[in-house]
Parts: structure tokens; C-alpha cells; sequence
């Protein structure tokens, strides 16, 4: 007996739902109800319909949530359930954006698995959420996200060098600056990995490139720590004389 494919709800990038392993169109406002519906797990009619109808009154609001739930493909289970005065979605319902989520907590908040069990770049870079809609539930889960991502990087380079895989180390930390190009974290996750390597030229090197761009585009300088850190993982073969002329150049 073929098993079927569970349902499939992509959020990240351009708006996409699968049944049965095959798409399904939906109206702009179907999508905009399984795309909230998906990022809350559940909520009640009142501030789903508030939310997703605000500059309508609160009977025409519900009248659109109700004609916008009969539109939804049918399936079993239905894709959208009722408990009370709240729908929820059903726990078959596969969201990317929770996949995502989970794989970046995953690698913040455990430091200590094995090289093999972390994810793949691929899970932690990608598409934003929605791009284009402008909404503010989107937009406010929109940063959440980027701010996760971002995080999950930072870490992963951090942990990737502390293993002596700069090459990897190195690939999360520039994903973590095309994102965020004036991100100093980022950076510094970069020197690091040039200073494991012993390579001090361009560690330096990166650190004046950001030093002038931070300058260009905001007018400051690197934070007092990313100079220290600099200094204090200098090579050991680094001569008593260079020391003095680093120490001098990032105090």
C-alpha cells in the first residue's frame, strides 16, 4: 500500500502548499490564512480575522474568515480545525518555517554534538519569509527569523574553528555577512578562522576591509573586543617586534 505524503506548507521564499506531494492554489486570501495559521500553530477567530481583515468591522471581518476557511481544500484531516472559539492546524501539516526554526535553536542552545549531527549550510541560509508581503505579522516574523538564522551561524563558525574545520567555519561565517554585511560577529568569526589557520596577513587584512567599511557606513569603528581578540590569538611565532606594532595598530 503507497503511503501518502504527508501535507507541505513552504513559507520561506515564495508561498507554496502540497497535498499529496503535488501543489494547490489557493486565493490570496487562503494564502494569507494558512501562512498565519502556520506561523501560530493556533489562534482564536477573533484575532485571526482582526488581523488578517483590520480596516473592516469585526462581523465583516469574521464573514471574510468564515468564506476564506470554506475555500480551503478539503482533506483528511481538514487542513484547519476548530477547538472552541480558536482554529488550529493540523499536526500532519509540515511548515518550513518551523523546520528552520528548530534546526537553528538546535545548534544555539547544544554546543556539544558531534561534528556529523550538525545541519547542512543549506537549512540555515535561503530564502526570507514571504518576500514581498508587506504585512506586519510577516514582517515581524520575518526578523525573527533573520535574527535566528544569523545567531545559528555565528555559532556554527565558532564551533566548526574550536574543531579545526576553518574551510566550513569560514562558509557559515561569510553566509552570516551576505546577510548581514556590517554584522561584526561575523567578522570576527572570519579572523578567527584566518588566525587558526595561521594566517595573519588575512586576518588583518579582513579586519582593516571592515574597519573601512564600518566607517564608511555608520561612522564608527570594530568594538574594543575584536581588536583584544586580534591581539591575543596572535601566531606564536609572531617576533616581539611585530607584537609591539600590532598591539599598537588595534589599540
Amino acid at each position: 500500500m503507497r503511503s501518502v505524503s504527508p501535507p507541505q506548507l513552504r513559507l520561506l521564499g515564495r508561498f507554496r502548499l502540497e497535498l499529496g506531494a503535488e501543489p494547490v492554489e489557493l486565493c490570496r486570501n487562503g494564502q494569507r490564512l494558512l501562512a498565519f495559521m502556520g506561523l501560530r500553530g493556533q489562534v482564536s477567530r477573533t484575532v485571526l480575522a482582526g488581523t488578517l481583515w483590520p480596516e473592516v468591522t469585526e462581523e465583516h471581518a469574521r464573514g471574510s474568515l468564515r468564506t476564506t476557511l470554506w475555500k480551503l481544500p478539503r482533506g483528511e484531516p481538514p487542513l484547519i480545525g476548530c477547538c472552541g472559539d480558536s482554529l488550529l492546524v493540523t499536526p500532519a501539516l509540515r511548515v518550513d518555517v518551523h523546520i528552520l526554526a528548530q534546526t537553528a535553536l538546535d545548534v544555539v542552545g547544544d554546543r556539544g554534538r558531534p561534528f556529523h549531527a550538525w545541519p547542512s549550510l543549506e537549512l540555515l541560509t535561503g530564502e526570507d519569509l514571504l518576500p514581498g508581503w508587506d504585512e506586519d505579522w510577516v514582517l515581524v516574523e520575518r526578523e525573527r527569523l533573520r535574527q535566528l538564522r544569523l545567531h545559528a551561524l555565528d555559532t556554527l563558525a565558532e564551533i566548526l574553528i574550536g574543531q579545526g574545520r576553518t574551510a566550513l567555519a569560514m562558509e557559515a561565517a561569510w553566509a552570516g555577512v551576505r546577510a548581514e554585511p556590517l554584522r561584526e560577529s561575523a567578522h570576527r568569526a572570519i579572523v578567527s578562522a584566518h588566525l587558526a589557520e595561521g594566517n595573519l596577513s588575512e586576518a588583518v587584512r579582513h579586519y582593516d576591509a571592515f574597519c573601512r567599511s564600518l566607517d564608511e557606513e555608520l561612522g564608527v569603528t570594530p568594538s574594543p573586543r575584536f581588536a583584544r581578540m586580534l591581539l591575543e590569538r596572535l601566531p606564536a611565532r609572531t617576533t616581539p617586534r611585530g607584537r609591539d606594532r600590532l598591539r599598537e595598530r588595534f589599540r
